[in-house]
């Protein structure tokens, strides 16, 4: 159809009036060439995504750059870069983000919950998944257990954590006290010190098993041939999983990692409704921070420019890892 569409269309090219007449009776007969129809496929999907996700990240970065109020209860005025330098504060850049305060201790705090959780869910993910490929007894249901952690909404599983680590009444204080482990309650969320602790943990136990679900899925692509041929040569099992796994699984790790990197930079629900950014702001992510600084300061000049920063950032994460690990050979 759409080799006859382009020697039809080519032949009426020198006479424009024969063209226009060839092209209409094409259309009616639906009748398109590869480049009309991949337009008039892409035309709807492009045009949500302008709606829907590129106008607003464009009107962001306009409201980053003025002040007043979104809605326009204010007349906004212009006022280039210095929402942002409003975030970036003063003095030298490395003490900016060890001492600082506001926006560099949301940055700080999102790159220890994000450096320290990813790793150890990847870890316990591919352990889970190793484990759950293995043929035995009960593994579908095992497969359905270990996603319960994950299921829970994020703000309903930091309200339950919150009451468990209370330093009150909470049962993880009171397991503790009746095992010997400690002799008085331990204030879990009170203490700047614990309170990152107590939500790293959190996030950990709850998407670890997101981890092994996406891992598992590549573990159960790779063709058991491959292990076979291995086992004859005399690979170990170490050695199997070094050569045959793991550069196999390249492509799912990539996957993995990124949607669990993003997320965890951009932390809120768990945070929210754990602690609320406290103790002393030691839990207040970026995402948080930025909520906290236009909603409740109803900053929406330097909102919008944290928004527009914490999207850059995401967006280097993504780059780094697909340049990193990315290898369509492999694919």
């Amino acid at each position: 159809m759409a080799d006859t569409a382009e020697s039809a269309s080519g032949a009426a090219a020198q006479d424009p009036a024969a063209g226009r007449q060839n092209r209409f009776e094409r259309y009616r007969d639906l009748r398109f060439t590869e480049e009309e129809l991949a337009v008039i496929l892409l035309t709807p999907v492009v045009s949500f995504l302008l709606a829907v996700s590129f106008y607003p990240i464009f009107d962001t970065v306009m409201a980053s750059l003025h002040t007043g109020y979104v809605l326009e209860i204010e007349p906004r005025e212009f006022v280039g870069l210095e929402n942002y330098r409003s975030l970036y504060g003063s003095g030298p850049l490395l003490d900016q983000f060890l001492n600082g305060d506001g926006f560099w201790n949301a940055l700080r705090v999102s790159l220890i919950y994000t450096v320290v959780s990813v790793p150890v869910e990847l870890v316990l993910g591919l352990g889970l998944a190793l484990l759950l490929n293995r043929e035995f007894r009960g593994k579908y249901f095992a497969q359905a257990a270990i996603l319960f952690p994950w299921a829970i909404p994020t703000v309903i599983n930091a309200r339950i954590w919150a009451w468990m680590f209370n330093g009150q009444y909470g049962v993880v204080n009171d397991l503790l006290v009746r095992a010997g482990i400690i002799a008085t309650p331990f204030p879990f969320l009170a203490r700047p010190d614990a309170a990152l602790g107590a939500m790293l943990f959190i996030t950990i136990w709850k998407t670890s098993s997101f981890m092994a679900l996406i891992l598992l899925a590549g573990l159960q692509s790779i063709p058991d041939h491959l292990y076979e041929a291995a086992r004859m040569d005399g690979a170990s099992r170490l050695r199997q999983f070094k050569d045959v796994t793991l550069p196999l699984l390249k492509p799912t790790l990539l996957v993995a990692l990124i949607f669990r990197t993003l997320p965890a930079f951009q932390a809120f629900g768990l945070p929210y409704g754990l602690t609320g950014g406290g103790p002393a702001s030691a839990t207040t992510t970026l995402v948080l921070f930025d909520h906290q600084l236009t909603f409740n300061r109803l900053s929406f000049g330097e909102g919008s420019a944290a928004a527009t920063v914490i999207t850059l950032i995401a967006l280097a994460i993504a780059m780094l890892y697909v340049g990193t690990l990315y290898e369509p050979e492999v694919r």
